[in-house]
């Protein structure tokens, strides 16, 4: 054990000490704070990991700007029968892998009937509206999608299918997983940037695919390569940005980083307005949890105020709600929970049951994740809940999520942008039908469920912005999470570096329009 921890010791250093004329070579460094486990675009699906999943693999649609609007990518169009059952997709034609085979249909019907058998990551956004087997190519560039039943969302989530190529996946296959294991740590796709070197425990590198179907404008100094690193400590992230280490870090850092940057004459902050809502992940199956008042008192016992205005200095903004204030679907007047530690002491009267300590699981390398839980931890102490933080990495927490036994009792995390719709939020967040996928509360209510699923058979977008802000409604009264706010983007880069396109979708990271100046 200790000869590999060296070796890999060895193996970091070697990376971040490496020669570095990333400018001379048009390279690209990106310090992030998560970490990637796995390349595998069927594998995982969040915000934390998306640079590999956007940058190595190409989707049919992609969502671009702010506001997040679909463009087509590898499908040229597609068009929905008048049931709403049947969607029939036309791709582009002559798009290659990164091994030069040619794309075609039946790669997008494999890579749709593996992520149904593997049942993880993007998965969650087809289980339950498509079948396996039910997926057709009539011919080499049209793939013909049959629905059980209709889904508003469907044509929003199309950007979710991350095309594999099946023959390099197939040949690789073991035991019937998929080629999970293989490509856990290899490419095959047909993204901008093709896969040279990955290490889980240090990061991906890639370098320019040439014959990208989009092609690349001749005369800019587009990146030859690109490196995307896992830095857990903040600190470590912000001076090796000072000192040119890297040309470009995550953009949600602790406030006080983002003003140190702005000072540096070599860094450029871009700022945006997000679709990123902080909110206390309740593992709602776990009693006191099932309890509504139990979970009243949580909301009560947070310092919202304080939280946002003292130790975040402003920079975001307060959202009461389960979606972002700047969504359709959001109800205005729902002001939502303020702190009150009289009422919080009220509501544990009402549930009156057997209090136990509690465990608060923040996010490793996340600042806020780690602050908020250690000021909710305090408040709860003063009501006579025994809390206590435990810090993991992502990759421990989102593991444990997989199952109601293994969660901890709440988790202060970020609910992304995936697609800009209701139901990315109050649905998957809190629909019974999301349970083990991206409902990571575990929490079900037959009333919530009447409502989103009515809102995903309907088209009418008047009657599904009423479904949705009733929906909207019940969880903040329920006490489903403990909702905190809405965050700003704050990107910092190399001012040498133009060209990052941001999106809710993805938060800046894909390095397909990015270059030197």
């Amino acid at each position: 054990m200790r000869l590999r921890l060296s070796a890999a010791l060895l193996l970091v250093a070697a990376v971040i000490a490496s020669p570095r004329p990333a400018e001379a070579q048009n390279r690209y460094v990106h310090a992030n704070n998560s970490p990637y486990d796995t390349l595998d675009p069927h594998a995982v699906n969040d915000v934390g990991r998306a640079a590999s999943r956007i940058n190595l693999y190409d989707g049919l649609y992609r969502w671009v700007d702010n506001p997040p609007k679909m463009i087509p990518w590898l499908a040229e169009s597609h068009t929905a029968s008048p049931d709403g059952l049947t969607y029939t997709v036309k791709l582009r034609a002559g798009v290659k892998f990164h091994d030069g085979t040619e794309m075609t249909a039946a790669d997008v019907v494999y890579s749709m009937e593996r992520m149904l058998g593997m049942k993880k990551g993007p998965a969650s956004f087809f289980l339950g509206t498509i079948e396996p087997g039910t997926t057709q190519a009539p011919d080499k560039l049209t793939v013909v999608f049959r629905l059980k039943e209709p889904s508003a969302i469907f044509a929003a989530v199309l950007p979710e299918i991350q095309v594999v190529n099946s023959a390099l996946v197939k040949k690789n296959e073991k035991d019937g997983d998929w080629g999970e294991t293989w490509l856990s740590k290899n490419d095959a796709g047909s993204g901008s940037f093709a896969l040279r070197r990955y290490d889980p425990a240090v990061g991906f590198i890639a370098t320019r695919f040439k014959d990208h179907f989009l092609g690349w404008e001749p005369g800019r100094k587009w990146f030859d390569e690109i490196e995307f690193r896992s830095i857990l400590d903040t600190n470590t992230r912000v001076l090796g940005l000072i000192k040119g280490d890297w040309q470009g870090v995550d953009g949600y850092l602790p406030y006080d980083q983002i003003e140190r940057l702005r000072k540096e004459p070599s860094i450029q902050v871009l700022e945006q307005e997000s679709m990123r809502v902080f909110l206390f992940c309740i593992n709602a199956s776990k009693p006191p949890f099932d309890n509504v008042h139990f979970r009243r008192a949580l909301s009560y016992a947070f310092d919202y105020d304080g939280f946002i205005n003292d130790i975040l200095k402003g920079s975001v903004a307060r959202n009461p709600t389960s979606n972002p204030n700047n969504l359709w679907g959001t109800p205005k007047d729902v002001k939502g929970y303020v702190y009150d530690l009289d009422k919080a002491k009220e509501e544990l009267q009402k549930y009156g049951g057997p209090l136990r300590p509690i465990t608060i699981n923040a996010l490793a390398g996340f600042a806020e994740s780690e602050q908020a839980s250690v000021l909710l931890a305090n408040s709860l102490r003063k009501i006579g809940i025994d809390a206590r933080v435990e810090t993991s990495p992502w990759s421990l927490v989102s593991q444990r999520f997989l199952k109601a036994e293994t969660m901890l009792d709440m988790v202060p995390l970020w609910k992304s942008t995936f697609y800009a719709d209701p139901n990315n939020w109050v649905g998957e967040l809190f629909s019974t039908r999301y349970l083990g996928g991206r409902n990571l509360n575990w929490y079900s209510n037959p009333a919530l469920d009447k409502l989103t699923e009515a809102a995903l058979k309907t088209t009418d977008q008047a009657e599904r912005a009423r479904l949705y802000e009733a929906a909207v409604r019940l969880v903040v009264d329920e006490a489903a999470n403990i909702f905190v706010y809405n965050t700003k983007w704050f990107g910092p880069y190399s001012n040498k570096i133009d060209g990052i396109r941001f999106s809710p979708v993805g938060n800046g990271q894909e390095m397909r329009w990015a270059y030197y100046k």
